[in-house]
């Protein structure tokens, strides 16, 4: 019973995402075609470009689970693209239509505008493609540079014979298709450069599907990384999208410590608690740890360090006696103006907080999730000092 309705809930949300894909395809393709003349052909060959475009995405995640290999990869990042083009197409038509509409009401566009229309729409119709051109090509290249984040944090409990610990986290990396051997190695060499005491990586380390990570070896890269204390890890959505046994398994396996609901006491005094992603109830059917259950052999005169994927609640963590959470999930948006949506769902979308005594930061990510594209906000890898009592 629990399996088929997990099930139906899969097909109800993949339904609603197909036809809400169609959907906006089709409203941008005729607002696009309504700029367009009739002769030369440019509506024909605008049709066929249209389609092979929109119809990428789709065609890339059914090649990628039936026949994975080059043919599928490079779909998939035409589609993947596309995502950002068909996301800033749909914002300007809309702005257009609410201009075209509200002038029907308020008649503030000037005359010679009606007189020209042709004109008008040919050159709103070239400004919009090379405007969104633009914008991808800039925030790809954002998305290839990674900023290195500083933060210097007190606590206030003492750890025998360490002053301080240098903590190097990550989180959204989303290893896979997109995200595979130059960017895998780029991020272990520059976590080695940083000489962490301890690598901690937030969730979704990898994308949904393993396959590819698996194929083109990404785990052996991940095998590089190196700190005194150890590489940690915790399960994010995205893990538990592909099937979180098999990615425990294949990070286990390759040097990286996944904590699931799990505690363990690093370096000279320091506890580190991972917890299960909130996604767990729904790919399982099963609760994961309440925080004050994991919290319940801890040793609270030491410094507690918290990994939760996605950052809800944050009182929790102060209530319980946290020092520090380390959290991902949003991408801080990804894409321009998607980010004002995670600051009014998360109370944290990204960056440093403090609520008691408890410090909290989430990180934009490293990576990037459908397209490779990220405007507006900076990828990063964060670098912490924690600086204990002497």
């Amino acid at each position: 019973m629990q399996f088929s309705m997990k099930t139906n809930a899969f097909l109800v949300f993949f339904i609603t995402v197909f036809i809400l894909y169609g959907l906006l395809n089709t409203y941008i393709y005729l607002r696009g075609l309504h700029c367009l003349p009739s002769r030369f052909g440019w509506r024909l060959s605008y049709t066929i470009a249209f389609w092979i475009l929109s119809a990428s995405f789709i065609l890339a995640r059914i090649l990628g689970r039936i026949s994975p290999g080059n043919v599928s990869e490079v779909i998939s990042w035409i589609g993947s693209f596309w995502l950002a083009a068909m996301f800033y197409f749909f914002l300007i038509a809309l702005l257009v239509d609410l201009v075209r509409l509200s002038d029907h009401f308020f008649h503030f566009l000037p005359g010679i505008l009606y007189k020209e229309a042709g004109t008008l729409r040919i050159t709103v119709f070239l400004t919009s493609y090379i405007l969104v051109v633009i914008l991808i090509v800039a925030g790809f290249i954002n998305a290839r540079s990674p900023r290195i984040h500083y933060l210097n944090l007190k606590i206030d409990k003492k750890v025998e014979n360490t002053r301080s610990m240098r903590i190097v986290m990550a989180s959204d990396i989303h290893l896979g298709t997109l995200v595979a051997s130059r960017r895998s190695a780029y991020l272990v060499n520059h976590i080695n450069s940083l000489k962490p005491d301890l690598i901690l990586f937030a969730g979704d380390l990898v994308d949904e599907d393993l396959e590819p990570v698996i194929r083109k070896n990404l785990g052996n890269t991940l095998s590089n990384l190196k700190a005194k204390y150890g590489v940690y890890a915790v399960t994010g959505n995205h893990e538990y999208i592909g099937g979180v046994e098999k990615a425990a398994k294949y990070l286990s396996s390759h040097g990286i410590s996944i904590l699931r609901d799990t505690s363990v006491f690093v370096g000279n005094g320091v506890w580190l608690i991972g917890r299960e992603d909130r996604a767990k109830k729904f790919y399982t059917g099963k609760e994961r740890k309440s925080l004050n259950e994991l919290m319940g052999n801890i040793d609270r005169s030491h410094p507690v360090i918290l990994m939760d994927h996605q950052p809800f609640h944050l009182e929790k963590a102060a209530a319980a006696g946290v020092d520090l959470q380390l959290s991902g999930h949003t991408h801080h948006g990804q894409i321009w103006p998607l980010n004002y949506i995670t600051k009014a769902m998360y109370e944290l979308s990204w960056g440093y907080k403090r609520i008691g005594k408890t410090h909290y930061y989430v990180s934009s990510g490293f990576g990037t999730w459908g397209p490779p594209v990220r405007i507006g906000n900076r990828p990063e890898i964060v670098v912490i000092t924690l600086e204990f009592l002497k």
